[in-house]
């Protein structure tokens, strides 16, 4: 008997959380790390650099620089994302708003 798939969509990272099962802080992580290589990928094309101008411009890797330009974050710190938009010549900045808290 061939089991049906069940179909989510999520319209954000909270939404996403909870389909996964994550917890709410988990979700702000995603929301801030997918921000941050949305802009490092705008950037680098609106720049015109290569993968390895990229990576001599940040001193890291061009396997890591063309991992999150694939969108690929995994094994990719918070602070060298942050470290690589330096020196691309954005600077970060992190914004606090409250959120609802579950009960």
């Amino acid at each position: 008997m061939k089991k049906k798939n069940k179909f989510f969509t999520a319209r954000n990272a909270s939404e996403l959380a909870e389909i996964l099962g994550l917890s709410q802080e988990d979700a702000v992580d995603m929301e801030l790390r997918s921000g941050l290589n949305a802009k490092i990928i705008e950037t680098v094309k609106k720049r015109k650099l290569t993968h390895v101008a990229v990576a001599k411009l940040a001193k890291t890797s061009r396997t890591r620089v063309t991992a999150l330009l694939n969108c690929n974050t995994r094994n990719i710190s918070t602070s060298l994302m942050i470290r690589i938009l330096a020196a691309l010549g954005v600077r970060t900045k992190i914004t606090y708003l409250p959120m609802k808290l579950a009960a």
